[in-house]
């Protein structure tokens, strides 16, 4: 049977410095097209957890692999290439204030030379999904909290990652703009195949949406059920829709 493993750590621990683990021993394998939630108590180890995955730190033991390739002492050209095919959204939104919202949400794209014309197409698009078309030449500070937390998940999908990662997305916003955010990140999983792992503390969020959870506690990390995906919502129609356009628009973005 074809491996669809696309996450592996095998015995790892993390510490900074030499102060003592924030994670010992942990060890989990998550297959291509899964969706969890990464849950545990504030300083329990959820941000480390998703920097180790991202690598944007080291384990001090154990094996990380990434899409099948062991990661511990890859080369920093192994790490961009690798990063190519994940995204990360933060809670603090991480938007360029110089730029217009546009620009943030297509900075991605002109990184990596696509052309001016498809990225006008995909940007437009993109921020018309989540719900900010008329807000593409405005100004990231002048937008509320929620709307910059969808700008920077609109600039996480524009690039179709295989593998999502996602720090508390929801923290800072009210119930409806969370479920708004939650509905985006379920499409990306349903659609694209996005590998998705959301770190929250917000149970009423995993109880609406009953996806398995990865729990932190005590430097160790175990898992807390395997429940199914929460019903569809009327509108899923038009967002299934939406997905299966861009995913073709991205796939003409690949073929280029």
């Amino acid at each position: 049977m074809e491996d669809n493993t696309i996450i592996s750590f095998a015995n790892v621990g993390a510490r900074y410095d030499n102060n003592p683990d924030i994670l010992t021993d942990v060890s989990f394998n998550i297959s291509a097209g899964s969706f969890y939630f990464l849950s545990g108590a504030s300083g329990a180890g959820k941000t480390t957890l998703l920097r180790l995955i991202y690598m944007l730190h080291r384990p001090c033991r154990g094996t990380i692999k990434l899409f099948g390739k062991i990661t511990n002492n890859i080369t920093r050209d192994e790490i961009t290439a690798i990063r190519h095919k994940m995204a990360i959204v933060f809670q603090e939104y991480s938007l360029l204030s110089h730029m217009s919202v546009f620009d943030n949400v297509a900075l991605p794209l002109r990184v990596r030379g696509v052309d001016e014309s498809k990225i006008k197409k995909l940007v437009t698009k993109t921020l018309e999904w989540v719900g900010l078309g008329k807000f593409a030449n405005a100004n990231p500070k002048t937008l509320s909290g929620g709307q910059q937390q969808r700008v920077s998940v609109a600039r996480a999908i524009i690039l179709q990652p295989e593998i999502m990662l996602a720090d508390e997305p929801t923290g800072n916003l009210d119930d409806e703009n969370a479920s708004r955010l939650m509905e985006l990140f379920i499409q990306m999983n349903k659609m694209f195949g996005t590998t998705i792992i959301l770190a929250t503390h917000n149970s009423k969020l995993m109880e609406t949406y009953k996806f398995p959870v990865m729990h932190v506690e005590n430097h160790k990390l175990n898992f807390v059920g395997t429940r199914a995906a929460a019903p569809k919502k009327e509108k899923a129609k038009a967002d299934d829709d939406y997905f299966t356009e861009l995913a073709k628009q991205f796939k003409d973005i690949g073929n280029k």
